[in-house]
């Protein structure tokens, strides 16, 4: 792959609207540094507030590079990213959240990575959420690493780099917030490599998160189904 990568940057949107602006200008300005060959999508999941409004007067801003999916109703975060990532055009695929929560100037430590691996996926140095949150993280990754054998770090940071390949080989089938863990499970299952880089974590500033209470239990009976999906996958 060339020094001068084509990129996508996705990022999926659930009422949004107060980050979008700040979010796609510096998404532009920096995938500009790195190369000249990329584009910004952006999946609007049934947003309720006035996200497309606002994506349609950035799109008259920044012109065709900024692609835009609007879908009504809301049909979850896994059906958002895994639309972005087949939509996406471009060699790598880059994906993070809409809430401003990570600095995209930090995308050149994950392409430090990405000729000799398959996935480069971020861990927060400094976490920016509240003890709750933490702490189910700390229970979910350490549940992740017994059952599957997958030792990262940080299954669920939104800041992860793809060889757009990997999507022609892993198919995604769960819902709601079980993406990252099927697609990680999966590539290592298949061999892949992934690499791990330390990033940045921003507070919340504007928005709420959609994680509620309710999405462990369904996340417990997403890892049932994922157990028996992997008997079927083969390297």
């Amino acid at each position: 792959m060339a020094d001068n990568p084509s990129i996508s940057l996705v990022f999926p949107a659930y009422n949004e609207a107060s980050n979008l602006p700040t979010l796609i200008s510096a998404a532009f300005i920096n995938a500009s540094k790195i190369t000249t060959d990329f584009e910004v999508i952006i999946v609007n999941d049934g947003s309720q507030d006035n996200t497309i409004e606002i994506l349609d007067e950035l799109r008259g801003k920044f012109g065709e590079r900024l692609v835009v999916f609007n879908f009504k109703p809301n049909k979850g975060y896994a059906f958002a990213l895994r639309t972005g990532f087949l939509k996406a055009k471009k060699d790598l695929i880059f994906y993070s959240d809409s809430d401003n929560q990570f600095d995209l100037s930090e995308i050149p430590l994950l392409l430090k990575y990405y000729k000799e691996n398959d996935i480069v996926i971020g861990y927060r140095k400094d976490r920016q959420d509240n003890f709750l949150r933490l702490f189910v993280s700390k229970g979910y990754n350490t549940l992740i690493r017994l059952i599957f054998g997958l030792k990262v770090r940080d299954i669920d940071c939104a800041f992860k780099l793809f060889k757009r390949d990997v999507f022609k080989k892993i198919d995604i089938k769960l819902e709601k917030f079980l993406i990252d863990t099927e697609v990680l499970v999966k590539a290592k299952k298949l061999g892949m490599k992934i690499a791990q880089v330390g990033v940045s974590h921003l507070p919340r500033l504007k928005g709420s998160s959609t994680v509620r209470a309710r999405d462990v239990l369904f996340t417990l009976r997403g890892l049932v189904k994922l157990r028996k999906d992997l008997k079927g996958l083969n390297r």
